[in-house]
């Protein structure tokens, strides 16, 4: 079936118009240019500027010219209130001018989380006790299954791992990670386990084709399945992965998969969890996009963490890189609950300011991102519309504040470097003054900030494999690639002196 809405057409399956019962609206399916145009008229949007390309070539190459970078340098006043008041107290920040940026946030850049968000039910699916390295660790493979009994359309079902070492006496930190969820080391049955296996698949086959009754008995030491080799994992040769360097330290991890909350595009806004609250229908110009969703997907993890007696769930801390980097910056300014952040290559989105035009754009975002934001973000990449044109110097907010959200919290800053791969589209000067502006947060909620002046405009990064360290907000920059990899031997001690944390092995 064909329906038009908002001028867009789209397509209705037939699953989606088996509801077996009338009362359900059926579920809007557009592609991700029918939700970009629609958000557009929804906001009497005409055109948008287009976002630069990456290629340094083409012409409408992205600008890398620090003269040009900065066309409105005057950042959005941290301290001061919307009606004038300098913030000069820990009380002021908390009551007045905090709530103020969280608004503007909300209204303008990542969205509002609507109030009837349903319930997660978590459930253990399987538990497996294996070996990472030398480490024992239990593993936890844990589903939440969102209620939605509302719109039984959509199901969402957060998949995410937990993994705890066991030779550590509990309950210990946990890091939570964006990506991909899976058994680091799924533990082998024994050769016993193993030799009755194969006489039943043997079993099989013949059932299969008698022919191989012949294979078998001239080969009657063959098995068809192979054990793995337990101590494989203890062989591997190169430096220790950022999760065994964490389990090594004592410190869990859980990985959580976003996807499984909100798909990583536009045509999935009307599914996932932001679908399934609007009952399938298109967003609202102050609904949340995909990086609140995640965001509120790692906060009802932290949910299921706090009934977890393996782990210290005041010591539970977020990371990502690149699009889960700024996933990883938003959470941690929205929850409160979390204690630690490793924020690593986020871009533009994420710590690098907006008002800056050096590399990744704000038209990156209002164009092929904009699935990540509100609606309203699509205001600022506007030439043409009801309300004239806006830039990214019309923002009520920008990055430096978001930041200064997750003060008095630990937070280390990471990126790599461009040489090797994290490109310049990231613009990691535009970070690092973010990070430099926001310390007057952090020094007046009673912690250091990166140890310099805060201010932005003056204070050059420092060099490479050299970060700031010392303070609450921590700033490095290593010699690799797109990854923090390398950062993880600094994040490590560093997030153990901030959070008081010692490993103490566990008893025998």
């Amino acid at each position: 079936m064909l329906v038009l809405l908002f001028g867009c057409a789209f397509d209705l399956t037939a699953q989606e118009l088996k509801t077996g019962n009338e009362n359900y609206v059926p579920t809007v399916t557009f592609t991700t240019e029918q939700d970009h145009r629609n958000m557009m008229q929804q906001l009497g949007i005409k055109t948008l500027r287009p976002g630069p390309s990456g290629d340094e070539i083409a012409p409408n190459r992205a600008n890398y010219d620090e003269t040009m970078a900065n066309p409105c340098p005057q950042l959005p006043e941290i301290l001061t209130t919307k009606n004038g008041k300098k913030v000069t107290t820990a009380e002021m920040w908390w009551n007045n001018r905090r709530p103020e940026i969280v608004e503007d946030f909300e209204s303008e850049v990542y969205g509002r989380l609507p109030k009837n968000i349903p319930a997660v039910n978590w459930k253990v699916e399987i538990t497996d006790y294996e070996f990472v390295g030398w480490t024992p660790v239990v593993a936890k493979k844990i589903k939440g299954q969102v209620d939605n009994s509302s719109y039984p359309l959509i199901e969402v079902n957060i998949e995410m791992m937990l993994v705890v070492p066991m030779n550590v006496k509990g309950p210990v930190p946990v890091l939570m990670m964006f990506g991909r969820p899976s058994f680091p080391s799924p533990a082998q049955p024994s050769q016993e386990s193993m030799d009755k296996i194969n006489k039943a698949f043997k079993e099989v086959l013949i059932k299969e084709n008698p022919e191989l009754k012949a294979v078998f008995e001239k080969y009657p030491a063959y098995n068809p399945l192979k054990r793995d080799n337990p101590f494989a994992m203890n062989q591997r040769q190169g430096e220790p992965t950022p999760t065994e360097q964490l389990l090594a330290a004592g410190w869990g991890y859980l990985t959580i998969d976003p996807n499984s909350i909100q798909a990583d595009n536009g045509a999935g806004l009307t599914r996932g969890i932001i679908g399934l609250v609007n009952k399938g229908q298109p967003r609202k110009p102050d609904d949340w996009g995909a990086l609140r969703a995640w965001a509120w997907g790692a906060a009802r993890a932290l949910d299921f963490l706090e009934t977890d007696t393996l782990v210290d769930a005041k010591k539970v801390g977020i990371e990502g890189v690149s699009r889960y980097g700024k996933a990883a910056l938003v959470t941690l300014a929205f929850e409160s609950r979390f204690a630690v952040g490793l924020i690593g290559s986020s871009g533009k989105g994420g710590l690098t300011l907006y008002r800056r035009v050096f590399g990744e754009a704000v038209e990156s975002l209002t164009g092929g991102g904009y699935y990540w934001m509100a609606g309203n973000y699509l205001k600022y990449g506007a030439t043409e519309s009801d309300f004239g044109s806006k830039t990214g110097c019309d923002l009520p907010v920008d990055s430096h504040q978001l930041l200064a959200l997750c003060a008095p919290r630990p937070t280390f800053i990471s990126y790599g470097i461009p040489e090797k791969g994290d490109a310049k589209w990231l613009d990691q000067k535009g970070s690092y003054m973010a990070t430099i502006a926001a310390g007057s947060v952090f020094k007046l909620l009673g912690v250091k900030d990166l140890g310099v002046s805060n201010d932005y405009m003056k204070e050059e990064m420092p060099p490479v494999n050299s970060g700031l360290l010392e303070g609450t907000l921590a700033w490095r920059q290593h010699d690799g690639g797109h990854t923090d990899a390398p950062n993880f031997q600094y994040f490590i001690p560093w997030a153990n002196k901030m959070l008081n944390y010692e490993k103490v092995p566990a008893r025998r």
